[in-house]
């Protein structure tokens, strides 16, 4: 009997949700273990993207505090806040992320879907003593509001690496298409305020923009599990789909 192919996506929604804040935030907060005191928590603010399996990459500095504590132990968590501009910001929907940080050298893939989201990273990003690294997501906890608390296992946030072959070539088709229809550019925006926006990279879940420091994400009807759909998402998309800002 033939095994059926590797699923992008699930139908539970709560994978999504978390997928959805982790890949929103331009800016995060990590909590890693202290070295030399004991193992007090250290929260530290860092600029994050995310892989197109929705995996957070940071690019950090060995000089860092957060840095040495992760080479001591991998062990971090990051916190989500998709808070902001909420009336009630405790109501609102944020993910804290457990996981091991584990230095992602090598990955070209990774490293261009971080400068993409953070541009002014390619003026340090030669630098001998910073570093990508990725975090191998184990679970998380999401709180989407009062009553709707969940713990959501890594397995199931993270889309299976398999079935994102041919991934990375429609994302760079799909910004090019964006640069060469700027009307569509303006109908997916015109919930935003007014800037010039461009697109910096597009998934399997939405799309990120940018306009000069402001970052916002575009949110998918639903997972496109086919890399040749997304284009086509792309353009439904720009029809009236569900869009959000990011931060």
């Amino acid at each position: 009997m033939n095994n059926p192919p590797p699923k992008a996506a699930d139908t539970d929604p709560l994978p999504r949700e978390v997928r959805q804040l982790m890949r929103g935030r331009a800016v995060a907060t990590l909590a890693t273990s202290l070295q030399g005191a004991q193992g007090w928590p250290y929260a530290s603010l860092v600029l994050v993207a995310a892989g197109l399996d929705a995996t957070p990459l940071l690019l950090i500095s060995k000089l860092a505090e957060h840095t040495k504590n992760i080479a001591a132990d991998p062990r971090v968590s990051i916190l989500f806040d998709g808070t902001e501009g909420a009336q009630s910001r405790l109501a609102a929907a944020r993910a804290t992320v457990l996981g091991r940080a584990v230095p992602a050298a090598g990955n070209a893939e990774a490293l261009a879907r971080y400068i993409a989201r953070h541009p002014e990273a390619q003026a340090y990003v030669g630098f001998a003593d910073f570093g990508l690294f990725e975090v191998q997501v184990e679970r998380a906890h999401l709180v989407a509001g009062f009553g709707r608390i969940h713990w959501v296992d890594g397995k199931d946030i993270l889309l299976p690496r398999a079935a994102l072959a041919g991934f990375a070539e429609a994302e760079a088709e799909a910004i090019a298409l964006a640069s060469r229809e700027p009307e569509m550019v303006r109908q997916l925006t015109a919930n935003l305020p007014p800037a010039e926006w461009h697109m910096t990279g597009c998934d399997p879940d939405g799309c990120d923009l940018r306009a000069g420091s402001e970052v916002a994400r575009l949110t998918f009807a639903q997972t496109v599990t086919r890399a040749a759909d997304l284009a086509h998402a792309l353009r439904q998309l720009s029809q009236g789909r569900t869009m959000g800002p990011g931060a």
